[in-house]
């Protein structure tokens, strides 16, 4: 562990391994009351961000989480009061350049850092000073960062302050539901094709009783997110090899992952029923006022009734009633053909390039950043090209 002190806040690094490790028969009191401090952080964050809390993380680690350190904050008296996953790399580009990127993976598509309200200026500078201090001029990418919020605002404070620089890549817009402020606000949820999905619901409810259930106790969570990796496994996720249940880790990684929120009363699966049958089903994440529509699936075979779409519906006008959400993010990418339809709701995110060296260093990181985006982006094209062909 190393430690770093600015005024009042003082830093110090942990692996990502030995953060998420569970005590052993001896005790580990200082771990434990640092995963506590990290638990009740999460919950009181200025943004939440479930996939940087304990449960999530520590589910993805032993699959994504090899070489991650986490910058932690601790404020006056002790308490964690900011927290940051990061990958320090010593090669980027095919050449020997150290870039520190914020922590993402597949099942982690958000890296806003946890940030206590009290000090979230001074807390992102602190963050900022001790990434400089440990990595010198390498820059940090933060991925998945929202362009707006308090987040956004105090690490735009912090860098005006020290005079830091900052190219945005990949900007794009995520759909979200939001509550509305008030009953003269326009309707959280769009649907262009309200009657066409009304006639949907009702062709499909000819072949057996359509019930929409929310399962919110751990039990009835586990047992639902059965049904979840079933009908991902069936589908075209199957088919490709990529569902999740055909990973032992990303299994084990989601599994774990909803079963220590559920527990927390912080995770629900939600299913679209026709008898006995599941015809499509949904995992919701919740930190704090924020929800995530983490991972959805439906029957294939009556793709033609758009099940997926009426659950979504059903899903949603739950969430609006649910007084502890204001927030729900699609976990989508931009541009979504379902989601982006339903919720007229976005949230801009971009993968935020910071530099605190102001010398020409910044200025070639970006160009090389922007080489290496445009050839991803090629080689994405021909890939897809390829694939349409055959």
């Amino acid at each position: 562990m190393r430690s770093a002190t600015d005024g009042a806040l003082r830093t110090t690094w942990r692996s990502l391994a030995e953060l998420v490790a569970p005590s052993g028969d001896d005790g580990d009191e200082d771990g434990d009351a640092l995963r506590s401090g990290w638990a009740a952080l999460a919950a009181r964050a200025i943004e939440p961000n479930v996939f940087y809390g304990p449960a999530v993380a520590a589910a993805a680690a032993p699959l994504y989480g090899a070489d991650v350190v986490a910058l932690l904050v601790h404020g006056p008296d002790g308490d964690l009061v900011g927290l940051l996953p990061l990958r320090p790399t010593r090669r980027r580009y095919g050449l020997p350049v150290a870039v520190v990127t914020g922590w993402s993976h597949p099942f982690g598509p958000l890296g806003t850092p946890l940030i206590d309200p009290a000090d979230p200026a001074g807390i992102a500078g602190v963050m900022l000073d001790a990434v400089a201090t440990r990595f010198g001029a390498a820059p940090l990418l933060l991925p998945h960062f929202p362009e707006d919020g308090p987040v956004a605002v105090a690490f735009d404070a912090a860098l005006a302050a020290r005079r830091g620089r900052v190219m945005a890549f990949d900007r794009h817009a995520r759909a979200v539901l939001r509550r509305p402020a008030s009953p003269a606000d326009p309707a959280a949820i769009t649907d262009p094709r309200r009657k066409e999905h009304a006639r949907q619901r009702r062709r499909l409810a000819e072949h057996g009783r359509l019930a929409f259930d929310l399962a919110t106790e751990p039990d009835a969570v586990t047992a639902a997110l059965a049904d979840v990796l079933a009908l991902e496994t069936r589908g075209w996720k199957g088919r490709a090899g990529t569902a999740a249940a055909q990973t032992p880790g990303q299994q084990a990684l989601v599994t774990a992952a909803v079963a220590t929120l559920a527990a927390a009363s912080a995770a629900r699966v939600a299913r679209l029923r026709l008898g006995d049958r599941t015809v499509a089903a949904g995992i919701v994440l919740v930190a704090g006022p924020t929800a995530w529509f983490w991972k959805t699936a439906y029957d294939e075979a009556l793709a033609r009734y758009s099940p997926g779409v009426l659950l979504t519906l059903d899903l949603s006008a739950a969430l609006l009633d649910d007084p502890q959400v204001g927030l729900v993010d699609s976990c989508a990418v931009a541009g979504h053909p379902m989601i982006d339809r339903l919720w007229g709701g976005r949230r801009t995110l971009s993968d935020r390039l910071i530099g605190l060296d102001p010398g020409l260093r910044f200025a070639l990181m970006g160009r090389l950043e922007t080489t290496r985006r445009t050839a991803l982006g090629t080689a994405r094209r021909v890939r897809d090209a390829v694939r349409r062909r055959g």
